[in-house]
């Protein structure tokens, strides 16, 4: 114990000579924790924050997609995880349809603005406005072609909603669920293809065809040529936002097999495009046959049928 004070002592010593020579020095007691100042601490956590979200890729949109997992942990049977599919605003529905409609080359329709937040509201709607607007071109389209013959007698063809809605919703609810169970049979084989979600993919198959809708208003120029010229720009926007997005999935894969995908998927988004525009708009008016009805007076009645 004599030794341990007689050390403290000397240290004591040491220290008030320093203190002597050089006023201004500053002490540090073991116990109390260095601070480091602000701004310092700032500068030398941002460069680090910044270097990890780059290399793990924790940037804000994968954040954003954490919470919507931890959102979406409801059970399935509850309204509040199908609630989760709607939960958008009006300026992120907006966004994703300008991004659709003006896509950037090289910039992926999923990472930009779908992962973040998946949702169905987008796409339910843009099919509903598709399936009535291609079912009421179509009649002005007849209308406005017939308009003047004599013998035409407008009715419209009220069958011509179920029959677009058949087409669209199959469309985009059945194409997504073969392109996933592709992508995921071949994430099994492969394994530096990327993979998308069923809902991220039903979302882009979705916004996708918002540019069908002026489209569809416009089809109703009683010319064919520009009719077929407007769907093959259309097809062009649209098929490109498509071949962007899932080309990255598959370019790691068999070359023939990456190459048949995409044009899988070209080829089916050409086919609803080609079948709409020829369906309802440029399908040929078929005259039936008529009956002969006696009148009244002795002459006859000769009904035209559409």
């Amino acid at each position: 114990i004599t030794c341990l004070v007689l050390y403290l002592f000397a240290e004591f010593d040491d220290a008030a000579n320093l203190l002597a020579a050089n006023p201004d020095a500053t002490t540090i007691s073991i116990d109390e924790p260095v601070e480091i100042p602000k701004n310092q601490r700032s500068r030398l956590q941002e460069p680090r924050r910044e270097e990890d979200d780059e290399l793990l890729g924790t940037d804000d949109s994968d954040k954003t997609e954490l919470l919507a997992g931890q959102k979406k942990s409801a059970p399935f049977w509850t309204f509040e995880y199908y609630q989760t599919f709607f939960d958008v605003d009006t300026y992120q529905v907006l966004d994703r349809i300008k991004g659709s409609v003006f896509p950037v080359p090289g910039k992926n329709f999923v990472r930009l603005y779908i992962r973040s937040n998946p949702d169905l509201y987008g796409p339910f709607w843009i099919c509903a406005t598709l399936v009535f607007t291609i079912a009421v071109s179509g009649n002005l389209s007849n209308f406005l072609i017939h308009l003047g013959k004599p013998t035409y007698h407008y009715v419209p063809q009220f069958r011509k909603v179920s029959i677009a809605a058949t087409a669209i919703y199959a469309y985009a609810w059945l194409v997504p669920l073969a392109l996933w169970g592709f992508l995921m049979w071949r994430n099994s084989k492969v394994m530096n293809i990327v993979s998308y979600s069923f809902l991220e993919i039903v979302c882009v198959y979705g916004y996708s065809l918002f540019v069908y809708i002026p489209t569809a208003i416009l089809w109703i120029i009683p010319q064919k040529v520009v009719r077929w010229v407007l769907m093959m720009f259309s097809l062009c926007l649209s098929g490109s936002v498509l071949v962007m997005t899932f080309w990255p999935a598959v370019r790691d894969d068999n070359r023939r097999i990456a190459l048949a995908t995409v044009g899988t998927v070209i080829l089916l988004h050409a086919l609803l495009a080609v079948g709409c525009l020829a369906y309802f708009f440029d399908a040929p008016e078929l005259d039936f046959p008529a009956p002969i009805s006696p009148a009244h007076n002795g002459t006859t009645v000769v009904t035209k049928s559409q």
